[in-house]
This record gives structure tokens, C-alpha cells and sequence, in this order.
């Protein structure tokens, strides 16, 4: 019975009177059995005249349910109460007017319904139909929104096709057969040549997505497509869209395939395909092109930045993330070393220009070999690394090394008269007035060089409430671990021990290990100084780590990755990747230590390093011959011992010449020349005194009770007019600020909007990250193309607007906005 009552009582909701034609004679029962709360029912038995007078003049404001056994007259002359009919309700109960009177919806789309009736067999379908229905929805409306249900998206044609797409690269067809069988293909190609101008001959969704890829690639291309502009507008969408990029990855790789793309690249210019990133082949063309142009220097490195600026931007640009780092260090490298000019006046001046400006050759070398190892691409960068090696070793490290040799041989004692000699640091840097007096926390990093210093201190200073400042000190001599971590501590004087192992005496106590130098600092401070190794601190629970902070007023940390990779054979050539964990386990550290109260930090180093990733030469080892009486002779860098011979090839130090007591003896091997040993590695080496062994970074570190860090600010720059005459608007952004330590990067989304909210363009994700003092070199220019919706607006005031991801969710918040004036002409519509 609810399947007649319900359906009636819809009818009455909206008519006063309702006629019910019961063509098959089967339903008197249910008419008599029917009862609806305020209706009276009727049935006409040859007294037509009768039931007008009454229902039109007895009671005319009186609900009536009017009922015939039979078929409707076939002649409207017959059928006295037609008038009445027409303008009031008809329940029928064919299986389409059922399905009609279940949806609400009116006999005049009946028709509707019989095309697509397999849709309806579906209660379902039909559920999830009834909650999209709005009054006045047209025939196509209503298509729409049966398509959406079929295709499990909301009604739109851009949705839909997303959704239709997924299902075509997941290898799965439920949802388009659902629309088959419910008759609405048709429909569907309808609409993608409305909205996207596409015609077939094979109409399928896989013909559609080729098409799509063939004709948005051809209009890049400056090329005559098939399809509109609007198809270009839902490829974006589609591409950038988070949800469907799984979908997009595997379809673009078919397509391009299918497309002969890789064919059609080999003969164009990298440079004309900067913008797009439609195919992942298009990455790899323009990755291969500026290796090239690198290694044959016909790219600048301002040219480079701008090409991998514009990559970074792209939909692939995360699969080749290293390989655009690994181009753009080689190119600054290149560009750098060619700047340089390796002149030494004196020692001092030496380390003054490593510190300002040569560490950098250091620094990119390290930051290339990096990225090149972790993209895996060693053959495709083959020829540029050997180029790059070719040019570290030969133009760099040997001109540097030999040049500050002769500085080095001057040395009548070993120290500077403008940076600090390391034997100092506790003096200088920890044992503060008591009018200064602070608790310190020194962070000892074995083997962090210089160079890896300053990319921590940037590191630092972009954190926020952080400050940090990075100053240098003279490494002792010999540059090894025991020398270096016995010079940090507290003493008087320092000794070389006896044996045949390096070791060091602070005031005659043996600095060897954490436990004995924890004991120098205990005793230094009257029981208020300790040691601890790094993860061990890492692994205190909060109030272990608060109890280690409170007790004591200086506390060393030891933190021992990049030695320990680079000071075994085996290992050596992974001590890059040593470095890039050490950098993120200090910041760590630093942290914790801040995070528990600790203010006042000192990241320093025992010594620095030489590096090389390829073999060495033959020319690369030192010739000299040791003679006298060794105490130590396992370094490739340097010997330890009494009455030592003089070598033409090796530097001769008296243990007062380099700031220790006794009569021990230290040779080291001249410029960045290893000496003969049998297994020790040879490309990680330490203990000469190379401007990359001794320069130890001291990076100083306070946190600030308030907050230092913001973004940079970003202004629509608007042209003389405010109006939008075509299809499409090119705006212009500029970046306030220069990205800086305290001022970050910021990334913002921007469309053409209604006032209503609805996106009427192409939408844009822009990173705002340009370095750049020059405010000319920090305007980013984008076009904006309109969709249809576009033209709903013609006349209207709609919104070029900025919008800001809220960190950690889906939702964008307002950043900024101007407003426009849409204005276009019919001439508007031609090519």
C-alpha cells in the first residue's frame, strides 16, 4: 500500500485535487482500502457533472481523490472533468510514474524516465538521486545528476570524468557499465563536447583521455588541437588534484606511450617546456638537456636556477627531486669555482677567505655528490661528475692546498693572530665571567667540518625562536680525534701519551673516552661539568633529561656519525649521507636541549676532513719515506713519534710548536697528499693541516622567548585596467621580501572567482621562495585561463583571490584580493 500512498501523498502536497486512471482494472481494492488524512475519495461512475459541481463549487477549497476503473477517455470531448484534470494532479501507476512519484518529480518528465529506465530499477540509485533534486532541474540537470550517481561523484561533468578515469586506470569498469546500462553514454559524450569539444568516431572514456593528452600537449605546443581550452583548464585540475594523482601518473605514462612523446621531445629546446608537466617524459628531457648544457658550459647558473625554479612547480618534479638538486649544485659549483681567486697573502688571510667565501666549493662538491648517488642515476650524470670531480680535485683542492702549504711552512708556531687556536675554546667560549655566567651545553660533532657549520647554522636560524651565529677556530694539529677532543676541554696543559696509539693528556688526565672526559669537566668545575655521548641524551626520558640540565652547569655531548662512516674503508664512500643525518640529528638535539630548558648551545667539531668520491690517483699519495722512532704511523696524514727525519714531503712540528708539552714529534704530510698504508681508506682522510681539516666551525646557538620567524608577503600587482575582455588574464605577483633564514618561503593557491565563491579559471599553486635582492628578479608572472562558468559572469564583479593552506588540513584560508570587472564582447567567442 506505502507504494500508492506514498506516492499520492506527494501529489497532494502540491495539488488540491488528484485523478487516478486505473487503466487495468486492478486496483479498486486499493482505492478502497486507501486512506489519506483530509482527502475524499471519489469515483466516477457516468456522474462527471455531478463531481464538477461538487468539488469545483460545494467545496472548493476540499482535497479530492477522483478514481476511474478504466483507461482515460481517448477523446477529450469525453471527458467532462479534462479542465480540472489538466490543471490539477494525476497519479498513474505505470512502473514510470511510480518512479516518478517517488522522486517528487512531475508527469512531464516521464519521458526521462522511460529512456534511462534501468537507472530507476536501482533503489539506491534512486536514494541517492532523490537527495540531489532541486525544484526546477531541467531534463539535463536532472542527467547530470543521474551520471553523478553512476559514477559515484558529485554533478559535475569534471568530477565525473575524474572519477570515470580512475576507474579506467584502476583497470575497472563498474561505473561505466552502471551509466551503460542506464542509457546515459549518449549523454556523457554529449557533455565532454560541449564542455571540452570532443567528437569520435570511437567514442570511449580511453579515447577521451587520449585525446585529452594529445590535444592539451598540441595547444602547449603552440599546435591546432581538437579540443577547447577547457579541456586544458580540467587537465590541471585533474593533475594537481591530491585524491585522483595515482590515476593521472598511470594514464599520462600510457598516454605518452601510445602518443610517441618521447620521439616527438628529442627535437625541441628544453627551454620551451619549462611550464609543462603533462608527461613525466617532459622531466626527463629536460633533466638530460641541462646535464648536457652543464658539462658543455652553455647554461649559466642563474639560467639553471630559473629552468629548476620552474620545475620544482610541476607535477613530477618529487620523482626527480634529487636530480634537479644534483644539476643545480654542479651548475653553482662551476659557476663559483670559475669566480674564485686562490690568492693567499698570509695564514691568517687564508682561513679569513675560507670562511667567507671558499668553503662554499666545499659545500656544493659535498651537496652534488649527495644528490647524484641518491638519484641513482649515475649514468645519465656520468659525464658531468666526472667533470665536476675533475675540477674539485685539480682547480680546487690541489691549487688550494698547495697554495696554503706554503703559509703552513711558514708556521714558526701553530696559531692565528685573527681566529682562535681550538686549545682555547673552553677559555673563550665556556668559561664565561661570573657576571656572564650561563649554563652551556657544547654539542661536539666528530669530524663536522666548517662547511657543514654553515649549512647548520642556516638550518638553525630558520627555526623559529632560534638564534644562532657561526664563528671559527684553528684546529689543533695533528686534525684527529683525540687531539681535537682533548683541546675542547678544560686544561692547562696538554701531553701526548705513551704507546703506540694517539692519545692525549689535559693536565695529565687521560681524555680518552666519555667517561674520562667527563671526569676533566667534573674536576674543572667543582662536580657541576659532565659528559654524555649523543643518543644516549637522545634516549633520556623528560625528567632524566631535566635532572642532566639542572645539575650542571656545562654539559658535553658526543656525537660521533660522520667520522664513523668516513674512518672505515668500507664505508667511506657513504659519508655524505653521514653528514645529512648528523645535520638533522644536531637539530634534534638542539631541540631536546631547548625543549627542556637549555638556552645557551655551541655546536663545534675535534677536526674536519678531505673528501674525494673517486679514486685516487697515484699522483694523489705523497712520496715521503718515515724514518726515526714512530709511536704512530696508522694515518695516512700524519706520524707521531721522536727524532723523526725531515722529508721534503712532509711538514715537521715540534710538540711545543703546535701548543703541547713533552718532546713528541708530529709530521704531517704536505698540501692534501696521503701517505702508503695498507687497508685504511684513502678518499675520507683527516690529520693534515688542509684549510678543510682545521677550520672547526663553532656554531652558537640561544633560544628566544618570542617569535622571529614569518613569511614572506606577496602583492597582486594590477595593471592599468580592471577589466577582463577575453578568455583569459595574465596577473602579476610580487614577493615583498627575499627569502631569508627568518623570512620563509610561502605557497599560495590562486584562481578567478564570483562573488558566490565559484571558481571561474585555472587554479594555480605558486611558491613564493625567490632569494633574489633585486625586487624585479621576485615578480611572478601567471595567466589565467576562464572556463564556461566564465561567461554566466559577463557583467559581473568576480575575484582574482589568494588563498593559504591551513597547516595540517585540507582547508585554505584568504590571504589576499582584487576584484575585476568581467566584460566580454560576443567578438570574444572567435579565434
Amino acid at each position: 500500500m506505502s507504494n500508492i500512498q506514498d506516492p499520492l501523498a506527494r501529489l497532494f502536497a502540491k495539488h488540491r485535487i488528484v485523478f487516478w486512471f486505473d487503466s487495468d482494472k486492478e486496483l479498486r481494492k486499493d482505492f478502497e482500502q486507501l486512506e489519506l488524512a483530509g482527502v475524499e475519495k471519489i469515483e466516477l461512475l457516468g456522474n462527471e457533472f455531478g463531481v464538477k459541481h461538487r468539488i469545483l463549487r460545494e467545496c472548493p477549497f476540499d482535497k479530492f481523490l477522483i478514481y476511474h476503473e478504466g483507461p482515460e477517455p481517448e477523446n477529450p470531448l469525453d471527458n467532462w472533468l479534462l479542465d480540472v484534470q489538466l490543471a490539477q494532479g494525476e497519479f498513474r501507476t505505470d512502473q514510470a510514474s511510480m518512479h516518478l512519484g517517488d522522486l517528487g518529480l512531475g508527469p512531464e518528465f516521464a519521458d526521462l524516465v522511460d529512456q534511462h529506465l534501468d537507472f530507476f530499477k536501482s533503489s539506491a540509485r534512486k536514494e541517492a538521486l532523490k537527495t540531489l533534486l532541486r525544484d526546477k532541474d531541467s531534463h539535463g540537470a536532472i542527467r547530470m545528476k543521474m551520471l553523478a550517481v553512476c559514477a559515484g561523484a558529485e554533478p559535475r561533468i569534471d568530477v565525473i570524468m575524474e572519477n570515470l578515469l580512475a576507474e579506467l586506470a584502476a583497470e575497472r569498469g563498474e561505473k561505466l557499465k552502471a551509466l551503460q546500462r542506464a542509457n546515459l553514454e549518449e549523454f556523457l559524450w554529449s557533455q565532454l563536447e560541449k564542455q571540452y569539444g570532443y567528437s569520435s568516431e570511437s567514442k570511449s572514456v580511453r579515447d577521451f583521455v587520449i585525446e585529452l593528452f594529445k590535444s592539451c600537449y598540441a595547444m602547449e605546443m603552440g599546435q591546432e588541437s581538437r579540443l577547447n581550452t577547457e579541456a586544458v583548464i580540467f587537465l590541471k585540475r585533474w593533475k594537481d588534484s591530491i585524491t585522483h594523482r595515482s590515476s593521472f601518473e598511470k594514464l599520462s605514462n600510457e598516454c605518452g606511450d601510445l602518443l610517441n612523446i618521447r620521439q616527438d621531445l628529442q627535437g625541441r629546446d628544453y627551454k620551451a617546456l619549462q611550464e609543462i608537466d603533462y608527461f613525466r617524459l617532459i622531466d626527463q628531457k629536460v633533466i638530460s638537456d641541462l646535464v648536457r648544457a652543464i658539462t658543455d658550459r652553455t647554461i649559466s647558473a642563474g639560467e639553471c636556477a630559473l629552468v629548476v625554479r620552474a620545475r620544482r612547480q610541476g607535477h613530477w618534479y618529487a620523482d626527480f627531486n634529487d636530480l634537479y638538486e644534483a644539476v643545480e649544485f654542479a651548475s653553482s659549483f662551476i659557476y663559483e669555482l670559475e669566480h674564485l681567486k686562490l690568492q693567499i697573502e698570509s695564514f691568517a688571510a687564508g682561513i679569513q677567505k675560507y670562511c667567507s667565501s671558499w668553503f662554499r666549493i666545499d659545500q656544493l662538491y659535498r651537496k652534488y655528490m649527495y644528490h647524484e648517488k641518491q638519484s641513482g642515476q649515475t649514468s645519465l650524470l656520468e659525464k658531468m661528475t666526472i667533470r665536476l670531480e675533475d675540477l674539485y680535485t685539480n682547480a680546487f683542492l690541489l691549487k688550494l692546498g698547495d697554495g696554503w702549504q706554503q703559509h703552513v711552512d711558514r708556521c714558526v708556531s701553530w696559531h692565528s693572530p685573527l681566529v682562535p687556536v681550538q686549545n682555547r675554546f673552553f677559555d673563550q667560549y665556556v668559561a664565561l665571567p661570573s657576571s656572564q655566567k650561563k649554563k652551556m651545553f657544547v654539542i661536539i660533532s666528530d669530524a663536522f667540518r666548517y662547511e657543514i657549520g654553515e649549512e647548520l647554522l642556516r638550518r638553525i636560524q630558520s627555526e623559529d625562536r632560534y638564534d644562532a651565529q657561526l664563528e671559527a677556530m684553528v684546529g689543533m694539529l695533528p686534525s684527529n680525534t683525540q687531539v681535537g677532543m682533548a683541546a675542547l676541554l678544560p686544561h692547562k696543559c696538554l701531553t701526548f701519551g705513551e704507546g703506540d696509539s694517539v692519545s692525549v693528556l689535559a693536565d695529565g688526565i687521560s681524555t680518552l673516552g666519555t667517561a674520562n672526559r667527563a671526569k676533566v669537566l667534573n674536576n674543572a668545575l667543582a662536580g657541576s661539568g659532565t659528559a654524555i655521548k649523543a643518543d644516549e641524551f637522545l634516549d633520556l626520558n623528560r625528567d632524566d633529561c631535566r635532572e642532566l640540565i639542572r645539575s650542571n652547569d656545562v654539559v658535553y655531548l658526543y656525537h660521533n656519525r660522520i667520522d664513523a662512516t668516513g674512518d672505515k674503508k668500507e664505508s667511506e664512500g657513504r659519508v655524505f649521507e653521514a653528514v645529512e643525518d648528523t645535520l638533522q640529528d644536531l637539530v634534534k638535539i638542539v631541540k631536546k636541549l631547548a625543549g627542556n630548558n637549555a638556552t645557551n648551545m655551541i655546536v663545534t667539531s675535534d677536526h674536519g676532513f678531505i673528501y674525494q668520491n673517486k679514486p685516487l690517483d697515484e699522483s694523489d699519495f705523497s712520496a715521503a719515506e718515515v724514518r726515526g722512532d714512530t709511536l704512530y704511523h696508522q694515518d695516512r696524514r700524519f706520524v707521531l713519534g721522536k727524532g723523526l727525519k725531515e722529508h721534503s714531503s712532509l711538514r715537521h712540528f715540534t710538540a711545543e710548536q703546535l701548543g703541547f708539552s713533552g718532546e713528541a714529534e708530529v709530521q704531517i704530510s704536505k698540501s692534501t697528499y696521503r701517505m702508503r698504508l695498507k687497508g685504511s681508506g684513502s678518499r675520507f682522510v683527516h690529520g693534515g693541516a688542509s684549510l678543510q681539516e682545521i677550520v672547526v666551525p663553532v656554531v652558537k646557538i640561544n633560544k628566544k622567548r618570542q617569535s622571529d620567524v614569518s613569511n614572506v608577503a606577496v602583492d597582486i600587482i594590477r595593471s592599468s585596467s580592471t577589466v577582463i575582455s577575453s578568455g583569459q588574464l595574465s596577473v602579476a605577483f610580487f614577493q615583498a621580501d627575499p627569502v631569508s633564514a627568518k623570512k620563509h618561503a610561502r605557497t599560495l593557491r590562486a584562481g578567478i572567482y564570483t562573488k558566490s565563491g565559484e571558481l571561474i579559471s585555472d587554479s594555480h599553486e605558486i611558491s613564493f621562495d625567490l632569494t633574489s635582492e633585486q625586487s624585479r628578479e621576485r615578480e611572478i608572472k601567471v595567466r589565467f585561463l576562464l572556463n564556461r562558468k566564465a561567461e554566466e559572469a559577463n557583467g559581473q564583479t568576480v575575484l582574482l583571490r589568494l588563498e593559504e593552506k591551513v597547516a595540517g588540513t585540507g582547508h585554505y584560508t584568504e590571504y589576499k584580493t582584487v576584484s575585476y570587472t568581467m566584460q566580454r564582447s560576443f567578438t570574444s567567442d572567435f579565434d
